[in-house]
């Protein structure tokens, strides 16, 4: 990676730091640039203003998290459980997602500027309920809200409590285990 990479790449980190931190108004450009080492003026020669800024950052955080985490209609419990460990993985992740909803998009749909967003997942779960694999009689795009808002129960937005890596593996793998059966007994298509 030549030094111009290497400096975008120490920019983005130090930016995904600072906006789960502190927002996008909260952030500042100067803390950024002293975190990655890098000059201020190429933060914005690389990248536009702060709220571009974030938009990369938050576009990549989202996008290389969600491509690490393959959707799959036919697996729906497994899938929550995936989703589980990509929120235990990232702490930055929720942090960025609320910062975005309450600084950009107090309402409606999160990525309504993004055209499609979500068009295979929801095509995906039709397809499942027509095969008999998922239940039918939960509209697609409701399922996937509430499929993803279970995954995220230990979240670190939960109201409850917030999972972190350091806690016991029995616990993680209980929560896998315990959300994984509620996704199972809401969503899958029981045979008996």
């Amino acid at each position: 990676m030549g030094d111009s990479a290497a400096t975008r790449e120490r920019i983005l980190a130090a930016a995904t730091v600072e906006f789960a931190d502190h927002g996008i108004a909260g952030a500042r450009v100067d803390r950024i640039a002293a975190r990655a080492q890098a000059n201020k003026s190429l933060i914005y020669s690389y990248f536009g203003n702060k709220d571009e800024l974030f938009d990369v950052v938050f576009t990549s955080s989202v996008e290389s998290d969600v491509g690490r985490t393959p959707f799959d209609a036919d697996d729906l419990p497994g899938y929550a459980a995936r989703y589980y460990d990509m929120y235990l993985g990232d702490p930055h992740l929720v942090r960025l997602l609320t910062w975005a909803r309450l600084e950009r998009t107090p309402h409606g749909a999160l990525f309504a500027d993004v055209p499609d967003h979500d068009v295979d997942v929801l095509a995906d779960i039709a397809d499942a309920q027509r095969r008999r694999v998922v239940v039918d009689d939960i509209d697609p795009a409701d399922l996937w809200s509430m499929l993803i808002a279970m995954a995220a129960t230990w979240a670190q937005s939960a109201i409850v409590h917030t999972a972190t890596e350091s806690e016991d593996p029995a616990l993680h793998r209980r929560r896998r285990t315990a959300l994984a059966t509620a996704v199972s007994r809401a969503f899958c298509v029981q045979v008996y």
